[in-house]
């Protein structure tokens, strides 16, 4: 039999945890004025040599924000190895740790929200997160603190952000001409040709596609894990959403009728001759420009400054978006992507935003999505 697992809350120094040899999973971690409180279930003896108490009930509300920036850890699981690692990247990058509190402490999720103070590069501090998440297998997303509270207005792409699929790989597929198409979809989404020219010649190779067809497809097509969770989250909290696809509106409308709360929908028309897809293409073709600009365009009409804008998406073509307004969130993303996006979600689906929006698990619940 193995040993028997303990679960215990440890009030600590930061030096005390980095010095620590042993190991554990930690559930969770709350440090202010000096005084870190870490809650770990660990095997055989304590990783620490000081006073215990039993975990400490999850707060109603995360912490009020006083630094500068927000650097969030998301994991499955958290251990005590991976927090010190994370504690000595914040010793060698010269950023001081004012606070921090756990906005999630499920066992299948890990939340922590450290508050950084620190002069410090925004772009060279976001990919030096990218290097530590790769370094531990987690995702971590660096913001100004001021970006922590839920926006007035979020933006999504469709096809593999808010829906698992590529339509138009889809349809290729049952045309038998899946890899073609595909391969011209997998350039375009990294980056590697025109979007637009992409667009245009993959629609040339779906020419006398069924319309009837598209509607059976429309109603399989699998929803990306958190898509709804998140949308309704939002529109409970007031937010407005836009879907902004270099897809379809057939599939787009679709989606914002059947599926998913959506307050608006741009993408790309389709044209039908005789019940068949004409493989004519229907200009302005919504491309990364566009949907940057139908964005600005929708944050306009509702009176509302960028600084309340956040947008999400996945491509080459959502960069543009991805850097106009508060936050842009890069979900699953392409490599380039997520290099170039100001915050990249690797782990987890889209409800995860909502840790970045400032909210805590117990906030989440009372919200009833």
């Amino acid at each position: 039999m193995g040993d028997r697992i303990n679960s215990q809350e440890f009030h600590l120094s930061l030096e005390q945890i980095a010095q620590a040899s042993g190991s554990g999973t930690v559930r969770y971690l709350n440090y202010r004025d000096g005084i870190a409180r870490i809650g770990l279930e660990y095997s055989g003896t304590a990783p620490f040599p000081a006073e215990s108490t039993d975990f400490t009930p999850a707060p109603e509300a995360p912490d009020t924000l006083e630094a500068i920036w927000c650097v969030t850890l998301l994991s499955r699981s958290v251990s005590l190895s991976q927090l010190q690692y994370l504690l000595q990247f914040f010793h060698e990058q010269q950023w001081s740790l004012f606070a921090a509190d756990t906005l999630a402490q499920r066992h299948d999720r890990t939340v922590i929200r450290c508050q950084i103070d620190g002069d410090l590069d925004f772009d060279s501090a976001r990919l030096a997160c990218l290097g530590v998440a790769d370094e531990l297998g987690v995702d971590l997303t660096i913001q100004a603190s001021v970006t922590q509270r839920v926006p007035k207005l979020a933006g999504f792409d469709m096809d593999s952000t808010l829906i698992d699929a590529e339509v138009i790989d889809e349809l290729a597929k049952i045309t038998g001409i899946g890899e073609q198409v595909a391969a011209i979809t997998g350039a375009a989404m990294a980056g590697n040709i025109d979007f637009c020219e992409s667009f245009k010649r993959r629609m040339a190779l779906l020419k006398g596609f069924s319309e009837q067809r598209l509607a059976e497809i429309a109603g399989e097509l699998p929803l990306k894990e958190g898509a709804y969770e998140l949308l309704s989250a939002l529109r409970a909290l007031g937010c407005k959403t836009a879907l902004l696809s270099g897809g379809f509106t057939y599939f787009a409308e679709f989606l914002q009728r059947e599926r998913l709360p959506l307050d608006y929908t741009h993408a790309n028309e389709l044209t039908f001759a005789e019940g068949a897809l004409t493989g004519e293409v229907v200009e302005p073709i919504v491309d990364g420009e566009r949907k940057r600009k139908l964005l600005q365009e929708i944050a306009g009409e509702l009176g509302l400054g960028l600084e309340r804008v956040v947008a999400m998406g996945d491509g080459a073509n959502d960069i543009p978006m991805l850097n106009l307004g508060e936050l842009g969130i890069a979900i699953h993303p392409k490599p380039k992507v997520r290099l170039q996006a100001p915050q990249a979600i690797n782990l987890f689906g889209l409800d995860a935003a909502l840790y970045l929006f400032g909210l805590n698990d117990r906030q989440i619940a009372k919200l009833g999505v």
